[in-house]
């Protein structure tokens, strides 16, 4: 491998991923970490530990150290970073101290706080530089899209902590909103909605399940309403107990987060300068990020909106890939990039 290559990552809430430009997307792993309640010395990270989530015994807790897209625990963050870094790099990085230059996605309209716990973990980690980019820029230049035109673009990303809608032009976000919602928030809709309406309670991972066998922002005939087995606990005697749901339980679970994500690109739209929304109507909207392929969820945008929607090809890697893929359009971007440079100096 090159020794000077750099790496772009996609700081995700659910999944870790890295990717390098000489190699592609090297790693895609759940953001989990498991560690020893007392000593807090790390037992697992990524794969192996999000199989611990709600299986650990009293020793071990597995933990999501980034909540809402944005670092919750800064010290188990810079550990997991380095850990993946230290499993893409291999021996050769340790051995001739390799510091690679980091591109980070963020949400947009992350705090100066935020930015500066980002940029830390990522200096920390063994990184010789660091930079922050938007994600739904990252998404952009990952999707293929060209965002240095004079040209208004719209892309709608869902990762697993933040939903962010942005329009884009001239290498620059325009105008944006970063909602809290995505789709961790749909599997807690589910737990909640299964807890509510059968007394039956489920796990997260159970939750997503669901999401993905079931799952619809809407349902367009009847021939879409699939069926699945639910396995939980019956909160009334404890004991174990098996339930049916199928994608019209799904939507109705999913009909709060799903209508908040609408409203915010409806609330982008109504701010955006109108010779970009006449842009947006001929090229219409981009969804990007996991959350995007919840079926029916373009089709869903596509009524409200009017707009034509289009899901990205590669939706999951699409910020992955655009943060590797920006750190050659450094010049371009510009005042759009966080440098570690200047911002950890302040």
């Amino acid at each position: 491998m090159r020794l000077s290559e750099d790496i772009g990552i996609d700081l995700g809430t659910a999944t870790f991923l890295i990717y390098s430009k000489s190699r592609g997307l090297v790693l895609q792993e759940p953001s989990v970490i498991a560690m020893a309640r007392d000593s807090k010395q790390v037992k697992a990270v990524g794969e192996e530990a999000y199989r611990m989530i709600g299986r650990t015994p009293g020793g071990i807790v597995a933990v999501r150290p980034i909540k809402d897209g944005v670092i919750a625990d800064e010290g188990l963050t810079e550990k997991m970073i380095s850990m993946f870094l230290q499993k893409v790099q291999g021996g050769a990085g340790r051995l001739f101290g390799f510091k690679p230059q980091l591109m980070v996605g963020v949400p947009s309209n992350v705090s100066d706080v935020e930015k500066r716990a980002v940029l830390r973990a990522a200096i920390h980690s063994n990184a010789r530089r660091a930079f922050l980019i938007e994600e739904p820029l990252a998404a952009a230049i990952g999707a293929g899209l060209k965002i240095a035109e004079p040209v208004g673009s719209m892309v709608v990303d869902i990762g697993g902590g933040s939903t962010d809608v942005a329009v884009i032009s001239l290498g620059g976000i325009v105008v944006s909103e970063s909602l809290r919602i995505a789709g961790n928030e749909f599997d807690e809709s589910i737990i909640r909605y299964v807890r509510r309406k059968h007394n039956v309670l489920i796990g997260e991972r159970t939750a997503e399940e669901i999401k993905v066998k079931v799952g619809a922002a809407m349902l367009l005939d009847d021939a879409e309403n699939l069926t699945a087995e639910v396995r939980g606990r019956d909160l009334v005697n404890g004991l174990p107990k098996t339930i049916s749901l199928d994608s019209t339980d799904v939507v109705e679970a999913l009909s709060e987060p799903v209508t908040k994500i609408v409203e915010g690109v409806k609330r982008v739209l109504e701010i955006t300068p109108p010779e970009l929304v006449s842009d947006i109507i001929d090229r219409g909207i981009v969804m990007t990020g996991g959350g995007s392929l919840l079926r029916n969820f373009d089709e869903l945008l596509r009524q409200t909106t009017g707009i034509p929607v289009a899901v990205a090809e590669n939706a999951v890697e699409a910020v992955a890939v655009g943060t590797g893929m920006a750190l050659e359009m450094i010049p371009v971007l510009g005042d759009s990039l966080v440098s570690s440079d200047n911002y950890l100096r302040h």
